[in-house]
Formats: C-alpha cells, structure tokens, sequence
C-alpha cells in the first residue's frame, strides 16, 4: 500500500526492534518513539510505545509522528490499520529473505526518509549477496518450546543460514513456524540444533539438555533474524557455525 508521506519523515516511530536499529544507526535524530523490545542500541533514549503486539496506538499519535515503522510478520494488522484509520502514514516491511531485507532496508532509509544509503548498508550487501554456497551442514532452529516450533519455510533466518552454508532442515515444511515433536527434533539426523534467545530465551540450563543425540550451540537471537547494523556482526560471529 503506498504510504502518503509529503517529505521525507522528520518524526518516526518505530515497531520492530530490527528498523530501529537500523534508523538509530543512521539518523538517530529522527526516532522518537520505540517499543519496549528495542533494546538497540543500548542507549536509545526515546519514548516507548509498549510492546510490537500491543503498541499504545494513544501514546503513538501523541507523538504527532511523520511516519510509524513496522512489519508484516511482527506487528498485528489491526494496530497498522487504526493508526492509518486514525491518520498516522504507516510503513510496513515483509520480508523473508536477505536480499529482501537489503532491499527493504534501502527503501526506508533512503526513499522514506530522505537519506543517503549507510555504510553499514553497503557493507552488509557486499558481506551477504552473492551465490548461495553449497551446504555442508543441516541444522534446526527451535523459537519456542512446550511445544518446541522450528523456523520452517520462506524465513530470513532460514535464507541467512543458507548463506553461511547451512541448510534449514525443516525448509520444505508447510507452515513458516512448524510444531515438532522433540523426539522427531532430536531424531532427524540434524548436525546442529541452534537455540536463539529469542523469541524463547534458550540458556545453558533450558534446552541443551533436551537433546541426546544432536549436538546444540546457543546464539544470538539478534544475529539470527535482526536485518539491520546486526548482518555486519551477523556475518563475522555466525562463520563458526560452518568452521572445521
């Protein structure tokens, strides 16, 4: 849906902790609101609008903002569509792959808000664009357990690994965020099972030890599925994942 701006936005609020990071690190002046999961960077000091489910649509328009930032896959439709019925411009990324993540990021930043396309943009496209490799290696990716869910189809996280050599095991399923059984988990002949901290925050102590026969490394749920400033470190801090 075209997003009625007249200008490039001066005030902007964003609702997905990925877009702040990436408009912090480029033009930091413009943000004036963020939910209460945007904790990057650490010192973003900007009003907070509650949670990406259940934004403060009330506290959002006091903000008398240009433009309010979000994502199809992380915010509800009902929160995008009362802010624009109330008459706040809203901008809202889908994306699920890497290239679309540049892609996207690029329009934002440079069409949306009227700025030049960031290093860490550039970099990011020269790090993560390209053929994707060969994989050496199948692995799963639990976001939940009790039921455990896996990161399944048409994901980014699942083209990021891609990108760095490892297959999603669980690609080919219907669904973009399967159920799994843990026995079929732990049974499917996997070489790595990658527990994020986020959405669930796997730990040391909650979800290693649910796997006897896979072997499991914790991560940054950040690196994993943020598409901002992060592919940078994404890139350096996740080429272990493939190491000998």
């Amino acid at each position: 849906m075209p997003v009625p701006l007249h200008g490039p936005a001066r005030r902007v609020v964003s609702l997905v902790p990925s877009l702040t990071e990436a408009i912090a690190a480029t033009s930091p002046a413009v943000l004036v609101g963020a939910t209460d999961w945007c904790t990057h960077p650490a010192d973003l000091a900007v009003t907070r609008v509650r949670g990406t489910k259940n934004p403060d649509r009330a506290a959002i328009e006091a903000l008398t903002p240009d433009l309010v930032v979000a994502n199809q896959e992380e915010n509800r439709e009902l929160d995008v569509r009362r802010l624009r019925e109330a008459g706040v411009p809203v901008w809202v990324t889908r994306i699920e792959s890497v290239p679309e993540a540049l892609a996207s990021m690029r329009r934002l930043l440079t069409q949306g808000l009227g700025l030049e396309e960031p290093a860490w943009l550039v970099e990011s496209e020269r790090l993560w664009s390209g053929t994707v490799p060969p994989a050496v290696a199948r692995v799963g990716v639990p976001v939940w357990r009790d039921p455990w869910m896996v990161v399944g189809r048409d994901t980014f996280t699942g083209d990021l690994l891609a990108r760095l050599g490892l297959a999603n095991a669980f690609a080919d399923s219907d669904e973009r965020y399967p159920t799994v059984a843990l026995a079929d988990l732990d049974d499917a002949g996997l070489d790595l099972v990658l527990l994020p901290d986020e959405p669930y925050v796997f730990t040391a102590d909650d979800g290693p030890e649910a796997f006897r026969r896979t072997p499991t490394r914790l991560v940054s749920g950040r690196l994993l599925t943020w598409y901002g400033p992060s592919l940078v470190e994404a890139h350096r801090a996740l080429a272990d994942l493939v190491s000998p």
